[in-house]
């Protein structure tokens, strides 16, 4: 079965117009596939364009600090990808003089940057036969061959890697993963319309009935619950209310991100015990009593991996602590939006 052909005469007829489609600019191609990731495409257009006018060129992003790369990023989720795409930028211009590196096995080298990404920026910008394999991709080809290998394994990505090379056009294998990947998106889709596909009359799944079981997926492990309390406190100094915001570190979610003081329970607290937790809190901390607080209503933000059940508390105090952690930071509250903050924070912010 050759694919090319059928795909080259689809993607002529339906293939996208993508402000990153048609280009070489490495830097531009990366900088999109990285956004894309876990991201939808219209979603991840207006944010290609605000990275690309912020950090025309990747020495301008790797001049920027972090913080200002996660603030632009913010609302994206997945934060790792941005701290993973300044850092790449930085050893981008120390090691390979600000010029974007040609070979794949440099591209791979690159934080943040996996087989796909890498095969992506390869194909792309430099035209090396490298397909893409991403889950729109998996889809398509399991189906239209028939294969049962669990993805998101590495030995599917072998197999499927291994087939793919036999099929790419190595004289435009942009154009060919491009159409392998918006035919995975827009016409082999979960619940697809067989009966306008080109390939219905070689489809393994559509002769045996097996559209809606392929791919075969390992199932998922069930998300951790987590209880945050967030204590957003507050005080007018001359006119302007002030509060207190820390900067999440470690290796934990957000890292790099501001946030409300936090208070995490192993689980949920009841009334009587989130009033006992939420005075001990802001005593121990601040040095003040405070037992009205004005209660949001809950949140609930799902990650890949946890589920965060959140409650914000609000307070206004008499004046500015004098007394605090020195990982507590004042901030203007109408600065809070020059800041990165997690969406979660920005959800409650806007709810206001």
């Amino acid at each position: 079965m050759v694919l090319s052909h059928k795909l080259d005469s689809w993607y002529t007829d339906f293939g996208r117009t993508l402000p990153w489609r048609g280009i070489d600019d490495p830097y531009r191609i990366w900088l999109s596939e990285i956004i894309l990731q876990q991201t939808r495409i219209e979603q991840g257009r207006d944010y290609y364009a605000r990275f690309v006018e912020s950090f025309p060129t990747v020495s301008d992003l790797a001049s920027a600090t972090e913080e200002q790369v996660l603030r632009l990023w913010q609302g994206l989720g997945y934060y790792s990808r941005a701290r993973n795409l300044h850092a790449a930028a930085r050893y981008i211009v120390e090691h390979h003089q600000g010029v974007f590196p040609s070979v794949y096995e440099d591209i791979l080298k690159l934080k943040g940057v996996g087989r796909y990404t890498a095969a992506a920026i390869a194909s792309f910008a430099f035209r090396l036969p490298y397909p893409v394999i991403d889950g729109n991709v998996y889809r398509f080809i399991s189906r239209l061959y028939g294969i049962t290998t669990p993805i998101a394994t590495d030995a599917a990505y072998k197999e499927f890697e291994s087939l793919l090379l036999k099929q790419i056009d190595r004289k435009r294998p942009d154009r060919f993963n491009a159409a392998l990947m918006d035919f995975g998106s827009l016409q082999c889709k979960p619940q697809p319309d067989c009966g306008v596909c080109p390939f219905a009359d070689e489809c393994v799944a559509l002769k045996s009935g097996r559209v809606d079981l392929l791919p075969v997926k390992a199932p998922k492990a069930k998300p951790k619950d987590r209880w945050f309390y967030y204590f957003d406190l507050r005080w007018q100094e001359n006119g302007t209310f002030y509060t207190l915001m820390e900067q999440r570190d470690g290796k934990d979610i957000w890292r790099g991100l501001y946030q409300f003081p936090l208070l995490e329970t192993a689980e949920e607290l009841n009334g009587k015990q989130l009033q006992a937790e939420a005075e001990n809190f802001v005593q121990n901390n601040f040095q003040f009593s405070i037992s009205n607080f004005q209660l949001s209503p809950p949140f609930l933000h799902q990650l890949t991996h946890r589920t965060i059940h959140a409650l914000f508390l609000r307070a206004e105090l008499p004046s500015r602590p004098t007394s605090m952690p020195e990982n507590f930071t004042v901030i203007p509250v109408s600065g809070i939006k020059n800041i990165p903050v997690s969406r979660l924070i920005d959800r409650y912010l806007h709810s206001l």
